[in-house]
């Protein structure tokens, strides 16, 4: 079963950041209200013509976000839980039958969800064969539906597949930060790449489109071919790629 397509569609800064500094999440802080100034008037009306060619042109029925969107780099697993009570909990569970996901990766079990559908998506979470009993108890509980893919951590190649073979999705949306963004780079899974370059710069080292380890020695940088650019007055600038498979 081959994957769905996978489109990185994120809002930047010139230089490449995502949000303010590393340990502030945007959707969950006041950093979130921050950077909404940095969008100039037509960044609204470009996002609805990106929004509106991906639908065009792929129909995709799935985002992808990444726990660290949600929760801050130090946020362990949760705890408190009741015990699992048997292993049936790492088989494919499945709540609802839906047409579109909001889909996050979360395979320590870190986040409490307050939320199961919203805009017509219904939540979806990645998780492994190590994430905790008790955390997948909780989903279930809940109502939550999760795939399990992967031993020690996500197999975010698996996941796509199962996302495929499972639920009929041919495309996902990657709009997470830069680690989710960076491991599903050095894993080969990027298909196209959208940025939406607001006219700021945020400097320091906070979390860039792609995060992640540096290049090993013998490794090449993705190579990418430009499909269409456009430019506003206000300084918007919307950039499509396409990743080259060859080097």
């Amino acid at each position: 079963m081959e994957k769905p397509r996978v489109v990185v569609s994120v809002a930047t800064s010139v230089d490449g950041r995502v949000s303010l500094r590393r340990d502030r999440p945007l959707m969950t802080t006041d950093d979130g209200k921050v950077w909404e100034t940095l969008r100039p008037p037509s960044s609204a009306a470009v996002e609805e013509a990106r929004t509106a060619l991906l639908d065009r042109l792929y129909s995709p029925t799935a985002t992808l976000e990444g726990s660290g969107s949600m929760v801050p780099p130090s946020a362990g697993p949760l705890i408190g839980l009741p015990p699992a009570g048997s292993d049936d909990v790492y088989d494919d569970f499945l709540a609802v039958e839906a047409e579109r996901w909001f889909t996050v990766v979360d395979g320590r079990g870190r986040v409490r969800w307050t939320m199961k559908e919203a805009g017509g998506q219904h939540l979806l979470v990645l998780v492994s064969h190590a994430t905790p009993a008790a955390y997948l108890a909780y989903l279930r509980r809940e109502g939550i539906s999760y795939l399990v893919a992967g031993t020690q951590r996500v197999d975010l190649g698996a996941a796509l597949r199962r996302m495929r073979s499972r639920l009929g999705v041919t495309c996902v949306v990657s709009s997470g930060g830069g680690g989710l963004n960076g491991a599903l780079l050095r894993a080969g899974l990027v298909d196209e790449i959208q940025l939406i370059v607001l006219p700021a710069a945020i400097g320091g080292n906070g979390p860039g489109v792609f995060d992640g380890p540096a290049l090993a020695d013998g490794e090449f940088p993705t190579r990418l071919r430009l499909l269409s650019s456009n430019t506003e007055t206000d300084g918007t600038l919307w950039l499509r790629y396409e990743v080259t498979r060859s080097r």
